[in-house]
């Protein structure tokens, strides 16, 4: 395992989001201060419904184009999970929240091959996912959404962050938790019922501050109502009865669900504490690592944008060098990356919320147009990203001022048509 890159990771708290906007994706693989250390940032979502929750997408069988088919799958865990989604053996694309532009007509209007189509579900209690629809019906709604795709529903579950992003107060709030893990069952029952494969993200930011709240890195020393839960009545009232709560509940519910966990560089003081730390909570039993890649276009944060909900505390460098050779790179973060994937039971590994802005010379940007230039490397290399064992990227938007496939100036659709040209197969 090569660790060049866990030097640069964070030893102090993630930076706080604004109210009850669901937060998460911040990784501190992607920016590094003056000292070396980094500085986690806060993610997207909203406690209100989004956009159209009111009207159900039209439906059709599901399938997936471009690329290497079934006969050609690898070995890896990689391949192994594209196949259980019933999905290409090849680096899988995805479309999480796309900032001022409905996911779904934009990547029609675009003729887009999307693998994985993403929604947030936020918040505990009032006005929480749940009540977007009657019933939670918002799953069938994503999942019908992305069926029309011909892609798998992914979910982020975020209602950890209900009482405000790194709050843990609702760990031992009897009736917070009752809240919770109603609405973890309602998931996986609407998720069962579709019949069909869905992938479910596990509570970004979340792990990482339960880290930081433990004690000598024991998650035994975090306190939970966990075994009130009659599904998880033998699993112990601490974080790893959560996360293993979580796990069970999708096993029994929705056996095509398929769960990940993502862990937070900065919730350790290096990754191999991380690593342990997520071992410990059990996570190498799910399905897949959720890597957090940016979730804000790197220009947003040059520009120090508070408008854009961009203010950072300290001077960083956002923007990888494509060409390897100054720090912060993306070799840096493929190390990284290979870290996770094989500390963490060797799981595939699944980008996730990562910035879609354009690559330019000139620092900044503005709102919508900000540069970053993931995009271009992840298409342009992504052979480099099956090899450290990654499945898919799922590329969104952390807030609506970031660039998104209605402002990149057709760069997701040209590159992606390009990638599917020439795919890169599993492992």
């Amino acid at each position: 395992m090569n660790h060049r890159f866990s030097q640069l990771l964070l030893s102090v708290a993630a930076v706080t989001c604004l109210g009850l906007s669901a937060c998460g994706g911040g990784s501190s693989v992607e920016g590094t201060s003056a000292t070396g250390t980094t500085q986690s940032d806060t993610g997207n979502g909203g406690s209100s419904p989004p956009a159209g929750a009111g009207s159900t997408s039209s439906s059709s069988s599901s399938s997936s184009s471009g690329g290497a088919s079934s006969a050609s799958a690898g070995s890896s865990s990689a391949a192994a999970l594209a196949a259980k989604l019933g999905l290409p053996s090849r680096l899988l694309l995805g479309l999480g929240a796309q900032a001022n532009a409905g996911t779904a007509s934009q990547a029609m209007s675009q003729n887009l091959t999307v693998d994985i189509d993403e929604h947030y579900l936020v918040g505990v209690g009032s006005g929480d996912w749940t009540t977007w629809l009657p019933n939670g019906a918002f799953i069938d709604q994503a999942a019908n959404e992305a069926q029309s795709l011909h892609a798998v529903p992914m979910f982020t579950l975020y209602g950890m962050a209900a009482n405000g992003d790194g709050n843990l107060s609702g760990l031992s709030n009897s009736t917070f938790m009752t809240a919770y893990w109603a609405n973890a069952r309602l998931l996986f029952q609407k998720l069962g019922a579709l019949n069909r494969p869905s992938l479910v993200n596990f509570e970004p930011d979340f792990w990482g501050y339960a880290e930081q709240h433990s004690t000598n890195g024991d998650p035994t020393t975090v306190f939970a109502y966990v075994n009130g839960n009659s599904e998880c009545a033998g699993l112990s009232n601490n974080v790893i009865g959560v996360a293993g709560c979580l796990i069970a509940m999708a096993r029994k519910y929705a056996p095509q669900a398929y769960v990940g966990f993502p862990p937070s560089d900065w919730g350790g003081t290096n990754q191999n504490a991380v690593i342990a730390y997520m071992n410990k909570l059990g996570t190498q039993h799910a399905d897949f690592i959720t890597m957090q890649t940016l979730d804000r276009d790197a220009g947003c944060f040059e520009a120090n944008a508070a408008a854009s909900s961009c203010a950072v505390a300290h001077q960083q460098t956002w923007y990888l060098d494509e060409t390897n050779t100054t720090t912060p790179n993306y070799a840096q973060a493929m190390d990284n990356a290979q870290g996770y994937h094989d500390g963490i039971g060797g799981l595939p590994l699944i980008w996730w919320q990562t910035p879609m802005g354009v690559p330019s010379s000139t620092p900044g940007g503005t709102a919508n147009h900000y540069r970053d230039n993931h995009v271009h490397y992840f298409l342009t290399h992504a052979s480099e990203l099956t090899a450290v064992g990654s499945l898919a990227v799922v590329f969104g938007t952390g807030n609506d001022f970031q660039t998104s496939i209605a402002t990149d100036g057709g760069q997701f659709q040209s590159l992606s048509s390009a990638y599917l040209a020439s795919p890169a197969v599993l492992p």
